[in-house]
């Protein structure tokens, strides 16, 4: 006690005095929690954790029964539909392959123009990532670098037209497609998405703004003109950005639907998006070659999402920051 004493006149902060002082602090400190708080903690980890796991099964329960199906006999099929109520199916007859066979993979080529309709999404994306890239980065870069007068409410008008649903400008275009000869081909679909999109130009513009003014600064000086800092200069700091764009440009894209099934009736011309509903209303419903057509459109996505989603979530935090 003499020892706290001493401590506690002279006013110096001692923590093997406080220790003596407070062994419920110390306590505390080596991580020892009562096991009233210890229980609490137990039980909201059990919760959190069940909600979690919970949401998990709900959400991957649908792409599990799609593979399953994929890898499904005919047969199965037709003994399900003989059966009036769902409940009185047998669970492996309604969910498990019994046999496990590919035939599905290997008939959907032949059953519809599959092909085609992948490299037709692939033109529109390709074609959408570019055009719709290039001009965001050209207007975002104006309304982040130049001082054009009024350039913030310009962008709040820009900004504002994501508020426009997209349906009130197929009017005009369906005309204007009419007018010219191209309906029912693939620059119908793709020449609307070469210009600008209010979302990307909205993120190349926040990620331009964390970027030093004084790199563009001292490439003028340099000699450069505003576009060779923009391509020299900006565009190779905007990795991050740049791959976030094109994540959303590609899955829009790819499973871009009303738009094509509107404009192009020709099946060849079709979107894989817009092909998978071929199994419904041309072959009748086959369950087998439906999922078989819906992995093939969705691999593609994931794959990519998988090898981006680095610069993806980089780009996502990094566009809504401002220095």
């Amino acid at each position: 006690m003499r020892y706290l004493t001493d401590a506690r006149v002279s006013g110096r902060e001692d923590r093997p005095a406080r220790r003596l002082a407070d062994p419920a602090a110390a306590t505390w400190r080596r991580g020892e929690f009562p096991a009233r708080f210890l229980n609490r903690r137990l039980v909201g980890r059990i919760l959190t954790y069940g909600v979690l796991s919970l949401g998990s099964v709900l959400f991957l329960a649908p792409y599990v029964e799609m593979v399953l199906t994929s890898f499904m006999g005919p047969h199965q099929f037709r003994d399900a539909q003989m059966t009036t109520w769902r409940v009185t199916r047998t669970l492996q007859n309604e969910l498990w392959p019994d046999p496990w066979t590919t035939q599905g993979y290997m008939a959907v080529w032949e059953a519809a123009p599959v092909l085609s309709w992948i490299v037709n999404s692939l033109i529109l994306v390709v074609l959408g990532l570019f055009g719709q890239t290039f001009v965001s980065i050209l207007v975002a870069f104006g309304f982040a670098r130049t001082q054009l007068p009024g350039r913030n409410f310009l962008f709040i008008v820009v900004l504002a037209t994501l508020m426009l649903p997209y349906q009130m400008f197929m009017g005009p275009w369906y005309a204007i497609f009419r007018e010219i000869g191209r309906l029912g081909s693939l620059w119908s679909v793709a020449l609307p998405d070469l210009w600008g999109n209010a979302f990307y130009i909205f993120i190349f513009r926040q990620f331009f703004l964390t970027i030093p003014v004084e790199l563009d600064e001292a490439a003028e000086i340099d000699g450069a003109n505003l576009l060779q800092v923009l391509f020299r200069v900006v565009v190779p700091l905007s990795t991050p950005a740049i791959a976030t764009v094109a994540v959303f440009n590609i899955v829009a894209k790819w499973n871009q639907f009303f738009w094509p099934l509107v404009f192009i009736q020709w099946p060849e011309r079709l979107p894989v998006a817009v092909g998978i509903r071929w199994f419904r209303t041309q072959h009748g419903y086959d369950p087998q070659l439906l999922m078989v057509t819906c992995i093939i459109s969705m691999a593609p996505v994931v794959m990519f999402f998988l090898i981006a989603q680095r610069y993806f979530l980089r780009g996502a935090v990094l566009a809504g920051v401002r220095p």
